[in-house]
């Protein structure tokens, strides 16, 4: 019981100390989703847009991709900043 007891306030007094990383862990991680949202949002407007323009024309369906493709790289940039301010917000 006494060893018990002992592991029972080691993790109260870690617990304790190691409630400012918590919420810096909840905080990036809340911050990251909040960045992703809008990336997504972003590629699934162009995979839409990019699908109807080659369905009305698909002679330029080689352009539409590469524009596309293109945009696709922008929007997922923004995806990584967001992923490198979680990082700076975990571990700062």
């Amino acid at each position: 019981m006494e060893a018990l007891s002992k592991i029972v306030k080691a993790a109260a007094d870690a617990a304790a100390g190691d409630e400012k990383n918590i919420a810096a862990a909840g905080s990036a991680g809340f911050a990251y989703g909040l960045a992703a949202i809008g990336p997504g949002i972003g590629i699934g407007i162009i995979f839409g847009s990019a699908i109807e323009a080659m369905a009305r024309q698909p002679e330029a369906a080689g352009m539409v991709r590469t524009t596309m493709f293109l945009g696709i790289a922008f929007t997922e940039a923004l995806a990584l900043i967001g992923f490198v301010v979680f990082i700076l917000l975990k571990y700062a």
